[in-house]
């Protein structure tokens, strides 16, 4: 670098390094040579079990990707806060100036809400409520008050569209380049936790905390583990070497703030409901959130045994209910990110199943690994249960032709060369990124098959998901600091 010295020189693939370049073409026109610069770095994740049932409380299993979003931070001598990332096209602004007044960072402190509203009311500045947004969490939650403006530059490799944690990877990557940049102590939980905060209070959209735990806290090559009850990270599980997960993008943009995700996710909610009264369990009423009082299962689905649902509640509640009759005769749920539209029909019993299967294929799924998956009998039950949370998700109305043809030839596949084990959609479902699990290098090797036959299919040229990193706490963060003039 000619104007700074790094405090640590990351792997070339992680992304750091080509942000070091931009850095330096930027100064002195967005950089100033004088002053240091933080970097932070967040991988994006494949969603291998779990899933859409992590609002439930299900146990997640996820594996952070060596695709990466990069952030610097750099303070600036006036009042502007300034958001800079470099765009291939012209889809959205490459840069965004605020007043640090007009983001209520000075004497007047401004509502999270009415911060969101501002960063999303111009479509093309909506990637801004993710790194804004992080500046302004630190500010509500941590008390962070900053005297002069700031310069931010973003750079991400995580395809966006992909189901890969995209939003997640830029929100915690800059939270954590801020939290390091101001000296605020953050846990991986904690850092987690507000940055889902982000995501569901200013860029309003419903995810749950799995995406920003997996690319704030997931270590390479291992399967993060967390019960999102709201967030308690277990035990990682590592793969056997044998083993190897490889994820391949379906070309179908998906993103969490479709309002299939979100219709499941209240689907779910009204389910949960509906058992309270099943089971006998009193409701407390608080405005529209009505939650169960003394319930043993704490108010996740998840909590209920599979067995249990099998027997006593599945054929109890309806396949579908409009959103009116549920208000009507109930008045509200738990989730307040899960709004009703009276208007719309839910699929209440498959939304509400999913999470509780979803959960006990989880813990099997884990259990397998974890006693090393050594027969061909162990890892064809983990391709099944793949397989088996695929169809799930197609039941609750998170399918797609284009994700079903890739699970389907990864089902050809594995009859013809038993190569490669399993496959499911990941993450919100509705287009976005399949996973595979095979044989290490074999299962690759099928993929690059399979996107050969789905560049014959649809024309569509695949993202491969291979490599894996550290995320964004293991990381840690890197100091650019000025070389001394001669």
């Amino acid at each position: 670098m000619n104007h700074f010295t790094a405090s640590a020189l990351p792997d070339e693939g992680s992304g750091c390094l080509y942000l070091f370049q931009l850095v330096d073409r930027a100064v002195p026109d967005y950089f100033a040579p004088d002053r240091h610069v933080t970097v932070a770095r967040a991988p994006g994740r494949i969603d291998v079990m779990g899933g859409i049932a992590d609002y439930s409380g299900s146990l997640v299993l996820q594996m952070p990707t060596s695709e990466a979003a990069c952030v610097a931070v750099q303070d600036r001598d006036d009042e502007l806060v300034c958001v800079w990332s470099p765009s291939r096209d012209d889809s959205r602004s490459q840069i965004v100036k605020w007043g640090m007044g007009d983001l209520g960072l000075r004497d007047r402190h401004i509502d999270l809400a009415v911060a969101g509203m501002l960063l999303r009311s111009v479509p093309r500045d909506r990637w801004t409520c993710y790194v804004l947004g992080a500046l302004l969490m630190l500010a509500e939650a941590k008390g962070l008050r900053i005297t002069k403006g700031l310069a931010l530059l973003l750079h991400s490799d995580v395809p966006e569209g992909k189901g890969v944690g995209s939003s997640a990877a830029i929100t915690v990557a800059t939270m954590r380049a801020l939290a390091a940049h101001f000296g605020i102590a953050l846990t991986g939980v904690e850092l987690a936790l507000l940055c889902q905060r982000v995501e569901n209070e200013i860029a309003k959209a419903p995810c749950g905390v799995m995406d920003p735990m997996a690319v704030a806290c997931g270590k390479a090559n291992e399967l993060m583990a967390l019960r999102c009850q709201p967030c308690e990270p277990e035990d990682s599980v590592a793969l056997p070497e044998a083993m190897e997960i490889v994820g391949i993008d379906s070309g179908v943009r998906h993103a969490v703030t479709d309002s299939s995700y979100g219709d499941v996710r209240a689907a779910a909610a009204m389910g949960a409901r509906m058992l309270l009264d099943l089971r006998g369990i009193g409701v407390h009423d608080s405005g529209l959130q009505r939650w169960g009082e003394g319930d043993p299962w704490r108010g996740y689905l998840a909590n209920c045994p599979a067995d249990e649902w099998r027997q006593r509640w599945d054929d109890k509640l309806p396949s579908s209910m409009l959103g009116a009759e549920f208000v009507h005769r109930y008045g509200g749920h738990a989730d307040r990110h899960a709004k009703v539209d009276e208007q719309r029909h839910y699929p209440v019993r498959a939304a509400t199943r999913h999470p509780i299967e979803e959960n006990a294929r989880a813990e099997r799924f884990r259990a397998i690994l974890q006693d090393g998956a050594a027969g061909d009998n162990e890892r064809m039950e983990l391709g099944d249960l793949m397989h088996a949370s695929h169809r799930s998700y197609t039941a609750c109305g998170l399918g797609h032709a284009s994700t079903d043809y890739l699970v389907e030839q990864a089902r050809m596949r594995r009859d013809k060369a038993g190569l490669l084990y399993g496959a499911r959609v990941t993450g919100a479902g509705s287009g976005g990124t399949v996973a595979l699990l095979g044989k290490r290098v074999h299962v690759w090797h099928e993929a690059l098959r399979i996107k050969k036959a789905l560049l014959e299919a649809t024309g569509h040229s695949a993202i491969i998901f291979r490599y894996s990193s550290h995320g964004a706490m293991p990381f840690g963060w890197i100091r650019l600091s000025p070389k001394p003039t001669a």
